[in-house]
């Protein structure tokens, strides 16, 4: 196939070798019959190690992203750990100062006690990345845009960085997809999805993906990790997901039009004082979006003029946003991010952040409106 969009529409459609079916079905056995010689002829042993639906969403999104391999987890951060846990202790790596809160949480409460040690760093200022490399340092961990202050990272300059100095370039892409944003084309060795999100699309499935573009002995581990632990993705999700996948091209062209009005709208509002998203030209990463990313995505934060009463005040008014944790669903949603995050949060208690979903834009930009007028 030439085209991503035609791969990802046909996702998870056969057909079936035994009915003829269409979609595939839905495989919930645990557990698949050997042969007389105690072989297994089809391939599959038992659903943690292997499922035929977790099979053809890896898959999928192996090709999707371009890279060998793909291993499907229950969840992104099942996923994230998997990585940290396919290193040694001593081990040293990078985190981005502004990334999900979950995975530096996941770092500092639980993978610095069994031994890895990590610094973070403004990865957009590449001298500041260049001076945080040590002799142990194994992986670079990159998330681009950042959440939630959108910062742009080079992945190419990054990854030449990261190569140079015998490490991996792991980069979370859970918010851009290859439709928008290819790390693996760009020298990452490694990406990341929380499937949960825009894959799946419909906030209705946990799930998490990691793709390599290369069978490694780091991914074997990974591998290892995935079956023998079991934080596997179960056959439904992976059917979901797939199903997700299908709309994934009309959907994120819709939300990324609309994240542009509604950042062209928060940026000339008076009680706005700073929007984060790419797309604006006064952004310090804009310049570098436009060459690696197709558009500039749908998500989007701003800080409001006032406190942080007056921050949760206008979330409180929202009426066609849902205030509501996550992103990437069909619905918009608004969310004071400082309130939630683990301490230390470096985001400003000002600051609200929106996923943009498939909403009229008529009745986003007029719910914003009301939203910002009266506080």
């Amino acid at each position: 196939m030439s085209h991503l969009e035609t791969l990802l529409a046909q996702a998870g459609c056969g057909p079936d070798p035994a009915t003829g079916a269409l979609v595939a079905p839905i495989h919930l056995s645990t557990t698949f019959e050997r042969a007389p010689d105690g072989a297994y002829p089809l391939g599959y042993q038992y659903s943690r190690t292997d499922n035929p639906n977790r099979h053809q969403l890896e898959t999928t999104l192996a090709a999707m992203e371009g890279g060998a391999v793909c291993a499907a987890f229950a969840s992104g951060m099942a996923a994230t750990a998997a990585v940290f846990q396919a290193l040694a202790p001593g081990d040293h790596v990078l985190l981005p100062d502004d990334a999900y809160h979950g995975v530096r949480h996941l770092f500092t409460s639980v993978f610095e006690g069994w031994g890895l040690r990590c610094d973070q760093v403004d990865m957009s200022d590449l001298d500041a990345l260049d001076a945080a490399f040590t002799p142990a340092t194994r992986l670079v961990w990159a998330e681009t845009p950042s959440n939630p202050m959108l910062k742009i990272t080079d992945l190419a300059a990054v990854a030449e960085r990261t190569h140079a100095a015998g490490a991996l370039l792991v980069v979370d892409s859970t918010w851009m997809t290859p439709l928008l944003q290819r790390p693996l084309d760009l020298g990452a060795d490694l990406v990341l999805h929380a499937v949960t999100k825009y894959l799946a699309g419909h906030s209705d499935v946990l799930g998490g993906a990691l793709i390599a573009h290369e069978e490694t002995a780091f991914f074997e581990q990974v591998r290892t990790i995935q079956q023998a632990a079991g934080p596997v993705m179960d056959p439904f999700s992976a059917w979901l997901t797939l199903r997700g996948v299908r709309s994934l091209a009309a959907r994120l062209r819709m939300q990324c039009a609309m994240a542009r009005r509604v950042a062209a709208f928060l940026d000339e509002h008076p009680r706005v004082v700073r929007v984060y998203h790419p797309s604006l030209p006064e952004h310090p990463g804009h310049a570098v979006a436009r060459q690696q990313m197709a558009d500039f995505g749908a998500m989007l934060s701003f800080e409001v003029d006032g406190t942080e009463a007056e921050a949760m005040d206008v979330a409180a008014r929202a009426q066609v946003f849902k205030r509501a944790t996550s992103l990437g669903g069909t619905e918009s949603l608004i969310e004071h991010r400082a309130s939630i995050e683990a301490p230390p949060t470096r985001t400003a208690v000002t600051l609200l952040r929106c996923s943009i979903g498939l909403e009229h834009p008529d009745d986003l930009l007029a719910d914003l409106a009301q939203m910002l007028g009266e506080f």
